[in-house]
């Protein structure tokens, strides 16, 4: 059974009467401390704020709301939300609601407030939690303007909403953001989902009428309403309205289940009563590295490696690293299913079993295959050593994973280099037989091999000891909890070398002790950083930037804040932004249209990550080709995201979605185009494609080469993207389908007026 979370410290279960706040009203200036043990509990005593203890880190604590109820022994006080979910402070850490307004968590080992409620503009006068344990901030006039059930962490209490705009994800083992998300994408299904494309369950199709949220209800049912508040899909506990039970939550555990908890009074402990995923091993990576679940004789499930013990670490990695010197063969499992994780994806083909089997023995790069004995013999060859899979007496699948013929130096004669499927099995034994015989051989080449070794470990390190006498600033190895590098100006200035090396308009390149180059961007106008934003705000938000990680976004490095002057520091791409591509006669021509719908489709991609898969939602504020970079692949890597976040310009989350998604449209016809700088470029296409003459706006440089049904599908989606009236705007993920071809658009609304600038017609005040 899988029991809820809960690791408070022992001290702060010490009686609510001395420690506790009865936390009708909160005023500003309120603040609870690690040292102190202190809280902040809801009227009826059954919830409470404060800080707990990380078990798995020690003198490492987060702050969050948990049950407080005294029928409770103290290890099933679970948690139901975190502040910042994977934040972690030291000891001397505390969170306020300063004066402001703003709930903010200073990190005594950061020196640095590294999760913030940002509602230092919202007029707050009070906060409280309430019986439900929603923890809210009020205005003078009792107004929500803040509140946890709004920013939900990996659980929902009964009353508490899910809507388009929020995601649960689970929190792993050791407390990092884990890939488990439960989300609502925009035709109102709910979806579980690993990483950002890999969906292993979701709700069955409603009607055709909007929804407005999921709800979790005190009767123990899980719902999607329509706008009218009726339920159109249902999942009840097996205890549903049984009015004996006291407290219920909902909650996406670490193993990527969702699952429905109710107390037991009777046994004082916390009982599953509902999951969406009924087989475990149904959900996807469930057993991540550590090899493929199987059902246990008990009807549990476990891990298991199917390939032996020879695996790295604690990995359970396919043995095959394309480097066999004596040849390689395929090892059976039988009823076994097998999918690579990093990356989710296989290779499909159809054929018989002896293709599969032989398609992978002779493809250098095929670590594994898995035929699926279901009629439709699909082989699914995986490229990949980092797989795993399930395993059932009942499942119809059969796998097969590559090994080398290895190690013996010499191969005898009666070993084939190739093996049939059913011969497969045994020729492990064999191998386990050779591997004996030559092990006397092996151990006195071992011997020499260890001298060498150790004069080698000798002589690196006196050749690190001389070079640290000349190394540059230690500096570097000063990193903070989520690995971003701070910087002084000095210290910044000694990287760029006195910022010699200019890239662009306030950015310059740098190279690391490391020797890894960087590009660093000075933050100047209020635009981008906010001349009103304090030192704490800043390094908050530069908490936040840095913890998001796709492999479309280029990477956070680390920052510089002080002496009144912000930096931020990125990974470094020798390609050149792609507005260059577009302008250079030589480099357009690697632009092909594949290339620019790929392209498209990785913008795409990022933006729908930063406005519904991040933890908090993030949108762009600057997005045009100047900030998209290409790599070596020339795959896109959107840079320079989030920096409207503290700007006094900011504006509300779906607005600024909605500028975004305005934004990208007309980069698609810049790409489709290949014009750029022209004011007129997107009423020109318009114009074109209502005229029938779609294939006037493709560049003329792709000499014609490109799909006619693309074009017309992606400039469809561009127009929906332009429309003046923000409402008719699609989010981000609708337009990715639609660029991918999943999803079908219609033809755009004919009242279109590109001439007038985004800015006017959507103005961000």
């Amino acid at each position: 059974m899988h029991k809820p979370r809960s690791f408070w410290f022992p001290i702060f279960f010490c009686s609510i009467v001395f420690f506790g706040v009865e936390a009708l009203q909160i005023p500003l200036g309120s603040k609870l401390s690690v040292a102190k043990h202190d809280h902040w509990i809801s009227p009826n005593g059954n919830f409470a704020f404060g800080f707990f203890n990380r078990s798995d880190q020690p003198n490492q604590y987060g702050v969050g709301i948990r049950f407080n109820s005294m029928s409770m022994p103290s290890p099933e006080q679970a948690l139901v939300w975190v502040a910042g979910a994977h934040v972690s402070v030291g000891y001397n850490s505390f969170i306020r609601l300063t004066e402001a307004g703003d709930l903010v968590l200073f990190d005594s080992f950061k020196e640095a407030v590294v999760w913030s409620s940002n509602t230092h503009n919202s007029s707050v006068a009070s906060a409280s939690l309430r019986d439900d344990g929603n923890l809210v901030l009020l205005n003078a006039h009792q107004d929500v303007v803040w509140q946890s059930f709004a920013t939900p962490s990996d659980t929902l209490l009964p009353g508490q909403n899910l809507t388009s705009l929020q995601t649960l994800r689970a929190a792993s083992w050791n407390f990092v953001s884990s890939y488990y998300t439960l989300s609502m994408d925009t035709s109102g299904q709910l979806k579980l989902s690993w990483e950002t494309n890999v969906t292993y369950w979701k709700t069955e199709a409603t009607s055709l009428k909007p929804i407005l949220a999921a709800v979790f209800t005190e009767e123990g049912a899980f719902q999607l309403l329509d706008m009218r508040s009726r339920p159109v899909w249902s999942r009840f506990g097996d205890d549903h309205n049984d009015s004996s039970v006291s407290f219920r939550f909902l909650r996406l555990d670490a193993d990527g289940n969702l699952r429905m908890y109710s107390w037991a009074t009777y046994s004082k402990s916390w009982r599953k009563v509902w999951q969406a995923v009924e087989n475990q091993c149904d959900v996807f990576a469930t057993c991540g590295l550590s090899g493929v679940c199987v059902f246990t004789s008990w009807g549990n499930t476990t891990c298991e490696c199917p390939f032996g013990s020879n695996t790295s670490n604690l990995n359970c990695l396919a043995p095959y690293n394309q480097t066999c010197s004596s040849g390689s063969t395929m090892v059976t499992l039988k009823h076994t299913l097998l999918y690579g994780i990093y990356p989710p994806e296989d290779f499909i083909t159809q054929c018989s079993i002896e293709q599969c089997w032989n398609s992978c023995l002779q493809d250098p790069r095929c670590t594994s295959v898995s035929v699926t004995n279901d009629g439709e013999a699909r082989c699914k060859m995986k490229r990949t050593r980092f797989i795993t899979g399930y395993q059932n007496p009942s499942l119809r699948s059969i796998s097969f994973f590559k090994v080398c013929l290895d190690p013996i130096a010499v191969l005898p004669q009666n070993v084939p280099t190739s093996s049939s499927p059913s011969s497969a099995s045994s020729l492990l034994k064999k191998l386990s037989k050779l591997r004996m015989s030559s092990a006397v051989g092996l151990a006195s080449g071992m011997i020499v091999a260890f001298l060498v070794f150790q004069i080698g470990i000798f002589l690196y390190f006196l050749k690190r000891r001389k070079a640290a006498k000349n190394s540059g600033p230690a500096w570097y190895s000063c990193q903070n909890s989520i690995g971003l590098i701070s910087l002084s100006y000095s210290e910044l200035k000694d990287i760029t070398s006195n910022l010699k090396h200019q890239l662009g308009l306030n950015l310059y390149k740098g190279v690391l002790p490391t020797n890894q180059e960087v590009v660093i961007k000075e933050l100047k106008s209020d635009v981008e950083c906010g001349e009103n934003i304090g030192e704490m705000q800043f390094r908050s938000w530069i908490s936040v930037l840095g913890v998001i990680h796709h492999k479309n976004l280029v990477k956070l490095k680390g920052y510089c804040g002080n002496s009144g002057q912000r930096f931020v520091i990125y990974e470094f791409f020798k390609n050149a932004s792609v507005d260059k591509w577009l302008q250079d006669g030589k480099l357009s021509r690697r632009l092909t249209w594949k290339k620019r719908v790929e392209i498209c489709i990785g913008v795409a991609k990022a933006l729908a990550y930063l406005h519904s898969e991040c933890r908090e939602f993030v949108s762009h504020g600057n997005l045009r080709w100047e900030n998209v970079v290409l790599d070596e692949e020339l795959e896109a890597k959107v840079t320079e995201f989030g920096l409207m976040r503290f700007s006094s310009n900011a504006i509300q989350n779906s607005q600024e979605a909605e500028v975004d998604v305005a934004r990208f449209g007309e980069m698609i016809v810049i790409m489709v185009s290949g014009h750029q700088g022209e004011a007129d470029v997107c009423s020109w296409a318009y114009k074109e494609w209502v005229e029938g003459c779609a294939v006037k706006v493709v560049d003329s440089r792709l000499g014609g080469k490109f799909d006619v049904e693309e074009v017309e599908r992606i400039l469809r989606v561009a127009f929906w993207c332009i429309q003046p009236d923000a409402r008719l705007r699609p989010m981000m993920g609708e337009v990715l389908k639609v660029l991918e071809g999943t999803l079908s658009v219609d033809p755009p609304p004919p009242l279109y007026h590109c001439s007038k600038p985004l800015e006017e017609s959507h103005s961000i005040q």
